[in-house]
């Protein structure tokens, strides 16, 4: 905000402590120090899948998929194909896949279930979350609720 604006409010000086420069900033607490978070390999980053799959210039850097046949650009299967479904889904991995995949879902439902030969919408659940253990009665479930 420029300085020239004048705040909702007369401006007071904190008399807060400084906060770190990080919110995670290693210090000791009561139990012994802090560690720092897992970075490492096997980590899934808090972005979604969809921003790993596609390359800012527009062209496919992976096998990713748009309706309405959901087919991969890079190998022409059924999405998510094999190159997709080898990637790990820890329980990490499973928190961010699930909210972006539910979108896509949704998507794939309207896209797929209207085509002559198509699966049904209860296929297409247990195609697009094959990282979750479904039984046919909770993809219904999820299908009706996608609908």
């Amino acid at each position: 905000m420029p300085d020239d604006k004048p705040c909702n409010g007369p401006h007071r000086p904190s008399t807060r402590a400084a906060q770190p420069a990080s919110p995670r900033a290693i210090s000791a607490g009561p139990t012994g120090p802090r560690r720092p978070p897992y970075r490492g390999p096997g980590r899934a980053a808090n972005v979604v899948p969809e921003s790993r799959w596609r390359s800012w210039c527009g062209l496919p850097a992976a096998h990713t998929a748009d309706g309405p046949l959901w087919t991969s650009d890079a190998c022409g299967q059924d999405w998510p194909c094999p190159a997709v479904r080898a990637t790990p889904t820890d329980a990490a991995r499973r928190a961010t896949l699930i909210p972006e995949f539910s979108r896509i879902t949704r998507r794939a439902i309207r896209d797929l279930r209207g085509q002559p030969g198509g699966p049904d919408p209860v296929a297409i659940v247990r195609r697009f979350f094959w990282f979750l253990p479904l039984t046919d009665e909770e993809a219904r479930a999820v299908a009706l609720r996608l609908r």
